[in-house]
């Protein structure tokens, strides 16, 4: 599947808002070529939305339990698709 884009949408759940983990996928992911965003949701969750070469990807899964030192990763729900191409950076979704 090498060469092959995929889209990565994941949803974290744990200690994962004010805790710096959204800039901590951000570092991972431009360290790793991969394009896309991420996001926290009302309900305590983050969201990432991430597209590159699977194998690239499945080294950010890895990023995603990790965290940074202060975040709790619980469980990482992942959905794979086909890439989109919409993104041309990572970037973090900033609350309105």
């Amino acid at each position: 599947m090498s060469g092959q884009l995929k889209r990565l949408e994941a949803v974290v759940e744990g200690r994962v808002q004010d805790v710096g983990y959204r800039y901590f996928v951000q570092m991972a992911a431009i360290g790793l070529h991969v394009n896309g965003r991420v996001s926290n949701l009302p309900d305590g969750k983050v969201k990432i939305v991430a597209e590159g070469d699977a194998d690239t990807l499945e080294q950010l899964i890895s990023a995603l339990w990790q965290g940074p030192r202060s975040a709790v990763v619980d469980r990482v729900r992942e959905q794979w698709s086909e890439a989109t191409g919409e993104f041309r950076e990572f970037a973090i979704d900033i609350e309105a």
